[in-house]
């Protein structure tokens, strides 16, 4: 097959994790390789969320496909930054473990800009190129040093030859001897849990298949397979024949005879036998199963005479109980892959759901959602804060109507534990004895602990809890550690953004005037929105105030100002012109000096700043009212700001100021003003760039005058009528959200 390439590149922006998976997802498809397009979606997922939650940039995806297996890269511009592995080199940190699971082989790769980390998948079926020996141990260690231009690599097929070469030296699988080595320590000790098994289609045929086998070769009347548990009792996992009509009493590991400890076949003669005694046989022969020296269950063959077996038949039904257990073996790493799979897949989707938003309240009530009922069956989320210690943010119950009673409890119970480790917490046992009655059962279910640590520091806790009779699973405990130290980013990331938006909208409100002023015989009207979601303080500006008063008179001025201005950039060092140029415009303003003036000292000002100053665009103008009070006269200067509009009462439209430079550029510019006669009926509309120079593709809604068309189009409207138009217009020019701020002045003659 010829190589394929294919390749893209993506934003450090959560919702760029979903594209890449659907970028993936798509090539594959176009590849006829949909076989192993589950597995490298769900690899592309964690490898793009590591790039942007640890790397912080943006990220390509390169998938090539050649040879039956296809590998896909995904590369982040962060090369310094070490690769971290969850529960290896790091306590927080995502992808690799999964990835050295999901993937054939996979590595690491550096150059002096970027940083990659790739990972191959075979078709089923196919030969895909063998990994490198030996360099899996590599590729895991932390010791990778950036910048330098090479591959290290993990194969997952090479770590399965080592373990099976490991199993080439053990003696005969019918040797007692060699069950006694592999079982030594006590197979009573580590029994193997066959619930797993009892869900797999595959063990559940390889166990019927067994015991006919077994009643065929030994003529058996009955056989019967029993599984571990984890307490180390017995259960029937498959029966036939007699066996199938025989209740299992209680039967454990522990009480098992030394011919089982010892990992050999048995026979018993009478009901004297333990396993005998448990299935009321006269007769039995049994051989015990087992995987990696542990214990799985007993394979048995039961009759109603006494003294029905004797050694040959144990013997025989030794080497069935080997080829059994391969069976099993094999059909429980299925279940466990199938299983992990699907975990791996619930983390992946719970990941994109928590990155999806930057509301903290939203952020914990989707964790607690999340793990409830999938994890537990309650889920509380503890917040702390260096001004106060533990706080019950959110309580979220399987059953609503227990919801309330488990929130009573957790108030009145122990404070959240202040550990840096997940584990079982006693918590609900210290509340009042009056509480635990009312919240009933739930009083007296098994609680985990688990902490939110994120950049290093305990942000708060989750805890999660179980009836008492329905322990937590291992896996359970797992998957929840592993989903809390995602939570704990998503939740710090939250709590970052809504204090950075609250800081950027007390700045913003702050430079923007608190009020617009009553004009005798014009109407005002002004928009402002600055772009993104809050999270940063826009360049854009807009001010109309009072500049004097009348001279011997105790009356309000008859003369105004305004202003609109355009900062490059956004921030703090644009705020700081921002608020730079307002507070100057109103100070020099009040030492009645002239729109120019005002405007030359505002440019010496920006310069003087140095680096720190930024380039700014400014239309300012003094509005004085008409003696006839047919209108108002407006001087203005247009400091290479978009030259404002005048609309006619008949729908004409004119520009109604020259250009001239921007501030922050040349010293020693002179600026001069325009007159404008506004008269009754007249709209002045004054607009910052985010309004001429809004996309849709690639037009500009200020292209072909277009502006100058919108507002003739406003006509015998008013001036709050005119702004809200013009602003509906700029929302619905292009699909997408504007990614500038806009600010407009409408001023009409009345």
């Amino acid at each position: 097959m010829d190589r394929q390439t294919a390749s893209a590149t993506f934003p450090s922006a959560a919702a760029a994790v979903a594209d890449a998976r659907r970028f993936v997802r798509k090539v594959l498809a176009d590849w006829g390789m949909d076989e192993v397009a589950d597995d490298a979606v769900l690899a592309t997922s964690e490898l793009a969320t590591n790039a942007i939650a640890y790397a912080g940039t943006s990220f390509e995806v390169s998938c090539s496909l050649e040879s039956g297996s296809v590998e896909i890269e995904v590369r982040d511009r962060h090369p310094t930054r070490g690769i971290e592995m969850p529960g290896v080199t790091a306590s927080s940190g995502r992808g690799l473990p999964s990835i050295s699971r999901l993937a054939t082989s996979w590595g690491v790769s550096y150059d002096r800009r970027t940083k990659g980390v790739w990972f191959r998948l075979a078709r089923p079926g196919a030969v895909a190129a063998p990994p490198d020996p030996g360099a899996g141990e590599a590729a895991l260690t932390t010791g990778i040093a950036a910048g330098s231009p090479r591959r290290e690599r993990a194969g997952r097929d090479g770590a399965r030859e080592v373990a099976d070469g490991a199993d080439t030296g053990r003696e005969g699988a019918g040797s007692a001897q060699g069950r006694e080595s592999r079982l030594v320590g006590g197979a009573s000790e580590m029994p193997v849990a066959g619930d797993r098994l009892l869900r797999s289609p595959a063990a559940i045929e390889a166990m019927e298949d067994g015991v006919a086998t077994v009643r065929e070769v030994l003529g058996a009347e009955g056989a019967a397979v029993l599984l571990t548990e984890r307490d180390g009792r017995l259960i029937m996992g498959s029966s036939a024949g007699t066996a199938a009509e025989m209740p299992l009493g209680e039967l454990s590991v522990g009480a098992l005879g030394p011919a089982a400890r010892a990992g050999s076949a048995w026979v018993a003669h009478d009901a004297a036998d333990p396993t005998a005694e448990a299935l009321r046989a006269p007769s039995l022969a049994a051989a015990p199963l087992e995987s990696q020296g542990r214990l799985t269950g007993l394979i048995v063959a039961v009759s109603s005479v006494s003294g029905r077996f004797d050694e040959a038949d144990g013997v025989r039904l030794g080497r069935l109980a080997d080829e059994m257990s391969l069976s099993l073996e094999k059909a429980r790493v299925g279940e466990l892959e199938r299983s992990w799979r699907g975990w791996l897949s619930f983390v992946a989707e719970a990941s994109d759901l928590l990155a999806g938003t930057l509301d903290q309240e939203r952020t914990m009530a989707l964790v607690a959602q999340l793990v409830v009922p999938r994890l537990a069956t309650w889920c509380a989320v503890y917040t702390v804060t260096e001004s106060e210690p533990d706080r019950l943010a959110y309580v979220w119950h399987a059953d609503e109507n227990r919801a309330d009673g488990l929130r009573e409890l957790l108030e009145h119970a122990g404070a959240a534990p202040p550990t840096d480790t997940p584990g079982p917490w006693n918590g609900l046992a210290t509340a009042a004895a009056g509480v635990r009655a009312a919240a009933g059962d739930t009083a007296f279910d098994q609680v985990y602990a688990f902490p939110l640590i994120a950049r290093g520091r305990r942000i708060g806790t989750i805890v999660i809890g179980r009836p008492s009779g329905d322990r937590f699973p291992r896996s359970a405990v797992e998957l929840a550690e592993e989903l809390s130290r995602r939570a704990a980013l998503a939740v710090d990331n939250a709590r970052l953004f809504s204090a950075q938006t609250a800081m950027s909208s007390a700045l913003q409100r702050s430079l923007l005037p608190p009020a617009i002023p009553e004009i005798p015989g014009l109407e005002v009207a002004v928009v402002y929105e600055p772009a993104g979601e809050g999270s940063e303080v826009g360049g854009d500006f807009y001010d109309v105030f009072e500049s004097g008063l009348r001279p011997g008179s105790p009356a309000p001025a008859s003369r105004w100002r305004f202003a609109i201005g355009d900062v490059c950039g956004t921030g703090p060092e644009a705020a700081a012109v921002t608020g730079l140029a307002r507070h100057a415009l109103r100070i020099l303003a009040a030492e009645d000096m002239s729109v120019p003036a005002v405007l030359t000292r505002l440019n010496r000002l920006i310069l003087g700043e140095g680096e720190r100053g930024r380039l700014l665009t400014l239309l300012h103008g003094e509005i004085a009212a008409r003696r006839r009070r047919d209108g108002v006269t407006i001087k203005l200067t247009s400091a290479g700001h978009p030259p404002p509009l005048v609309l006619d009462p008949e729908g004409g439209v004119r520009e109604a100021a020259s250009p001239q430079p921007l501030l922050g550029v040349f010293d020693g510019v002179d600026f001069h003003t325009d007159t404008v006669d506004l008269r009754r009926g007249e709209v002045l509309l004054c607009v910052t760039d985010g309004v001429t120079e809004r996309r849709s593709g690639n037009r500009l809604l200020g292209d072909g005058h277009g502006l100058e068309k919108l507002l003739a189009g406003c006509t015998g409207l008013s001036a709050g009528a005119v702004a809200a138009r013009i602003q509906r217009a700029v929302r619905d020019f292009g699909p997408e959200p504007s990614n500038d701020d806009i600010a407009l002045i409408v001023l009409r003659a009345s």
